[in-house]
């Protein structure tokens, strides 16, 4: 299979599976067990990580927090403030988060905050001037993605930041799909809380982490209860395999030449699906993407046909993954200004620092035998 759907999940880096091995089988103690050498072990084998993963973000060591994922960091970064501060009550996210910030944000709603949702461009940007107006003194927390999962658009985070500041709102910023490519300095992005997934960016399943500003860290409320790691904020033994995977991850991040290579590779593939199909439409900014999303809307095509026909000789998404099998259209299209039409005719390709040449020349193969196979049916 060629496999083209990395924005939903990386290949597992085999320096990284190396790296994870020793801890399953040889250094296995709980890293929370204080009274021998086995547990020191594992404990110091967790710091390293941690290490590793705040210096992917400049941030300190003690500002990270590991979590399962992405999803139980966003959701311990809204709902831990919100539990936190009575006087303020507005919580504001984007129209095209991820579902894993939209779904905490609707539950603060039903525990009585006040849900906002800020609309974006059809180049899928958030709208500041529209922003500037929804954000005031009530206003507890914004959360915008630093880089869209379907279009890829990398949000103004920065600009976003200076509005929170003068409202004095708390900013959160889910990166999953921002680690394996974007320099990222939290200080220099101006966020309070940046929540990270370790299987976006070559990293194992099952972990993630939470920056959080040691600002702000009293102010966040626990989820989990049951037991004093990770400062209090997230209970339970931390698996140690797991993080010393997402820390080895961090360290082996592409470098600007490796993101070069792979964005120019992308652009390849959009020029081959170009070719096939003149009236092709690229959703979202050009310019300020990932580097491996290619989001296109081909006229004519019904894009849930094409990903069928494409199996299981070629693997991408229709959209979200996250989205993959529910009938409504996608709420980021939507948002965007698609109609219910226009976007059952976009496909999603996603490549990776390894995807190479010629399994883009075999995937446009595929997708032209494909399509011709849906001309003789039409």
């Amino acid at each position: 299979m060629i496999y083209l759907d990395h924005q939903a999940s990386t290949p597992t880096h085999p320096q990284v599976v190396a790296a994870m091995q020793p801890y399953y089988t040889e250094h296995y103690a709980n890293p929370h067990a204080a009274d021998h050498a086995a547990g020191w072990t594992a404990a110091d084998a967790i710091e390293a990580s941690r290490n590793n993963v705040a210096h992917a973000v400049d941030a300190d060591a003690d500002e990270i927090i590991f979590t399962s994922g992405a999803t139980e960091a966003n959701n311990l970064a809204i709902r831990g403030l919100t539990r936190s501060d009575p006087n303020r009550k507005k919580v504001i996210v984007s129209a095209i988060e991820h579902k894993a910030v939209l779904a905490p944000a609707r539950e603060v709603a039903r525990e009585g905050a006040e849900l906002v949702v800020a609309p974006v461009d059809r180049e899928g940007r958030v709208d500041l001037d529209r922003l500037s107006k929804l954000v005031d003194d009530q206003t507890l927390l914004v959360s915008i993605m630093l880089v869209n999962n379907e279009m890829g658009v990398v949000q103004p985070i920065k600009e976003i930041s200076q509005l929170c500041r003068s409202a004095g709102a708390l900013l959160h910023t889910d990166a999953a799909q921002a680690l394996y490519w974007l320099p990222i300095d939290v200080l220099e992005l101006g966020v309070d809380f940046l929540s990270l997934s370790g299987h976006k960016a070559s990293g194992p399943k099952g972990i993630g982490a939470l920056y959080v500003s040691r600002e702000v860290r009293s102010r966040l409320q626990p989820l989990i209860h049951g037991g004093d790691q990770e400062g209090g904020l997230r209970a339970g033994t931390l698996p140690t395999p797991l993080c010393a995977g997402l820390g080895e991850a961090c360290r082996l991040l592409p470098d600007d030449r490796a993101v070069a290579e792979w964005r120019s590779l992308t652009l390849e593939l959009e020029a081959g699906l170009q070719s096939l199909f003149p009236q092709m439409e690229t959703i979202g900014n050009r310019e300020d993407r990932h580097p491996g999303n290619l989001c296109v809307r081909i006229p004519g095509v019904d894009a849930e046909r094409l990903v069928a026909l494409l199996q299981p000789d070629v693997a991408l998404a229709r959209g979200s993954a996250c989205t993959s099998g529910i009938p409504e259209p996608s709420h980021v299209l939507r948002a965007m200004g698609l109609d219910a039409n226009e976007a059952a005719e976009v496909v999603r390709f996603s490549t990776a620092p390894t995807t190479c040449k010629g399994e883009i020349a075999m995937a446009l193969q595929c997708i032209a035998e494909a399509a011709d196979r849906m001309k003789v049916s039409a």
